[in-house]
């Protein structure tokens, strides 16, 4: 077991509204970070992804975890708006210790096992700039104040391991597989960039992740998600939002991250590292039974796998 660094961190989650973001959120709130929450939905005012779900109540989850939550709305395709999230978290804590980018917000973008020229050109190019110039923006802007302290964390998050996303994932279309590759490689330069400064990146995926939007798709809660396995039997290794969440938290609390500088990780093989569990006492490893089993063509029980 890695010995866990307990000091408070500050962290920022960009994109936390929902889904990976709230959980990793929360997560570190668990641990009992400070984390600014961002997103464009607040209680006032929807994206155009038109949820329910809400960055103050992502603060709210977090400061009721044991840390302190902070919610700020925010355009991070604005780099005026980033500068002045960046700002105020210099004039309040005088450091940032912790970056997450999870922005993302492509999920009525893209079509699925449809090619190129049958996707819709504005949304895919929209995808992309939600995917990709949000997390170069942030990044941008934000790395100064990260850098200003030595241990300082980039986490990127996105769909898929390096090794998976080196083959063109045909079914979810280019512009979905250019934002999940492209992410991977921000935080490759990311490494080589901010490592010999003190600094740590690496770009981490969840499995399959029971996001709010994913539970509505099966049909189900979080109280009775199995019933969603006689959809598809994949979703029996499926994931809480909490399990990535834990392993960011997990590198935050690492006195080594910088081991981790450079790597694509998956929240299943961080759980193996850490010795977290997701919050049903699980280790789900996704990404590890797709590489065994399905990729090899083989049948095999995913109970083996969770």
């Amino acid at each position: 077991m890695v010995r866990m660094e307990s000091t408070a961190k500050i962290c920022l989650v960009a994109g936390a509204t929902r889904g990976a973001g709230r959980g990793i959120a929360t997560a570190l709130g668990e641990a009992g970070h400070v984390v600014y929450c961002t997103g464009r939905t607040t209680r006032e005012h929807r994206s155009e992804m038109n949820r329910s779900e809400t960055i103050e109540e992502t603060a709210e989850r977090v400061t009721a975890a044991g840390g302190t939550g902070v919610a700020v709305p925010t355009d991070h395709l604005d780099p005026d708006a980033v500068s002045a999230l960046v700002a105020r978290i210099r004039s309040e804590h005088g450091r940032l210790d912790v970056l997450v980018n999870d922005i993302w917000g492509g999920d009525s973008l893209f079509e699925f096992d449809k090619p190129l020229w049958e996707q819709p050109l504005e949304d895919g190019l929209r995808l992309l700039r939600l995917a990709v110039d949000t997390h170069l923006i942030t990044s941008h802007r934000a790395l100064p104040l990260l850098l200003e302290n030595p241990g300082g964390l980039v986490v990127e998050v996105t769909d898929g391991t390096a090794e998976f996303n080196a083959k063109y994932r045909k079914e979810c279309g280019p512009f979905f597989d250019i934002a999940k590759s492209a992410v991977i490689r921000l935080a490759n330069a990311q490494a080589v960039e901010i490592g010999p400064l003190g600094g740590t990146a690496l770009s981490i995926t969840p499995g399959f992740l029971r996001s709010e939007a994913m539970l509505e798709h099966f049909g189900v809660t979080e109280e009775n998600w199995q019933e969603g396995a006689a959809k598809d039997h994949h979703f029996a290794l499926s994931e809480t939002p909490m399990y990535v969440g834990r392993a960011v938290a997990a590198l935050a609390a690492d006195p080594l991250k910088e081991r981790w500088n450079g790597a694509s990780v998956s929240s299943g093989e961080l759980a193996k590292e850490f010795g977290f569990t997701d919050v049903d006492g699980s280790r789900p490893d996704v990404w590890r039974y797709i590489n065994e089993i399905t990729l090899a063509g083989k049948t095999a029980d995913t109970a083996g796998y969770r």
